[in-house]
């Protein structure tokens, strides 16, 4: 049997049941779903679990981090916890499968070799066909390098310790997979002798990171910073990663504990104040919840402030809520991502709340 892991968050319905509905019609049955939804909204959790019940073969894990960045390494990994079988196959949630898509798993499945698959993209009227697989209009296809769609010995990937979750956002994990089980003896192959996926189209989430402090959670520069953590793990040649733990969730009531606690520290956003926090008390913060709200000091608006400012005279120095926001999660998923925490910017983007149980 192979196991399909979706990695999942807040996407549109119809776009789920296209995908599953690829299944659906696969000639060779032996197979079944992980649908790991990384923290949707409620709002989307309810849809999506009822459409989902549809499905036998799918097996809806949901995680409570609605309030934690995406990460597609965390939410892969998750599913690999669960799985069960031999091999393993990481999807999207965007793909269409030809209907021999297993069957053809099946015939070239390798302990030692990992599979990536040469994918159809569709435009964005074409994706709104409701027609079988190869009546669609192909109008581009993926190159070798794209390895977000793998096929794998699940030994072999728990061998090296999963996804590396220092990757959070967009870009690397899937490169990043593929370098670590090669250095494990594993030969890496593309599948381009035919298309057996198509990729339906969606505007592009990279282009939507934004210089400016956001509610949607994002962190400035992190596709550049996820590209140096590969060529630094290359470098080091790196097998294993996440060497404190790795798939491990946040529960219901880990979510619930924290977000019912209501005990709370202000910060303004000196730098010295944000500095300290983070460097200095957060690391020491030991058995417990902390809870802290940062807001901008009031004296920053001031006239004195900007008085004393222009004629050069002494003033505190701050941190915009931006630099605010983005230090705080550098220093989440690269120390504390493994804890059960939540993470928000008001609506009204005039603070921002950490809440961390460790």
């Amino acid at each position: 049997m192979i196991t399909i892991i979706f990695p999942y968050r807040d996407r549109e319905p119809w776009r789920v049941k296209k995908s599953l509905d690829s299944l659906v019609t696969q000639s060779n049955k032996d197979f079944k779903v992980l649908f790991v939804d990384y923290g949707s909204s409620i709002q989307t959790y309810t849809i999506i679990q009822k459409l989902i019940s549809e499905y036998s073969f799918v097996s809806y894990f949901y995680n409570f981090s609605q309030l934690q960045p995406w990460s597609r390494a965390k939410a892969i990994n998750i599913g690999l916890k669960n799985v069960t079988s031999e091999y393993v196959f990481t999807a999207d949630i965007d793909m269409i499968f030809r209907t021999d898509f297993i069957e053809k798993l099946n015939e070239i499945k390798s302990p030692s070799k990992i599979y990536y698959f040469k994918v159809g993209f569709l435009t964005k009227s074409e994706t709104q066909k409701d027609i079988k697989f190869e009546d669609y209009i192909i109008n581009s296809s993926s190159k070798e390098g794209a390895q977000g769609l793998s096929l794998f010995a699940l030994k072999e990937v728990e061998a090296i310790n999963g996804y590396d979750e220092f990757l959070h956002f967009w870009g690397s994990e899937d490169i990043d997979i593929h370098n670590r089980l090669e250095r494990n003896q594993l030969k890496s192959i593309f599948y381009n002798k035919e298309i057996l996926l198509l990729h339906q189209w969606h505007k592009s989430y990279r282009k939507e990171e934004r210089k400016k402090l956001t509610t949607d959670l994002q962190l400035s520069n992190v596709v550049k910073l996820n590209q140096q953590h590969l060529i630094q793990n290359d470098r080091n040649a790196i097998k294993k990663t996440n060497h404190k733990s790795w798939g491990k969730s946040i529960s219901f009531a880990e979510f619930e504990e924290l977000k019912n606690y209501n005990v709370e520290t202000v910060l303004i956003n000196k730098q010295e104040i944000i500095t300290h926090f983070l460097f200095c008390e957060l690391p020491n913060v030991i058995d417990q919840i902390i809870v802290v709200k940062i807001i901008e000091d009031s004296f920053q608006d001031s006239l004195k402030y900007k008085v004393k400012k222009l004629v050069g005279k002494k003033v505190p120095k701050y941190y915009s809520l931006k630099e605010v926001n983005d230090m705080f999660l550098l220093h989440i998923i690269t120390f504390y991502h493994t804890e059960p925490y939540c993470y928000s910017v008001s609506q009204d983007l005039k603070s921002i709340t950490f809440r961390i149980k460790k």
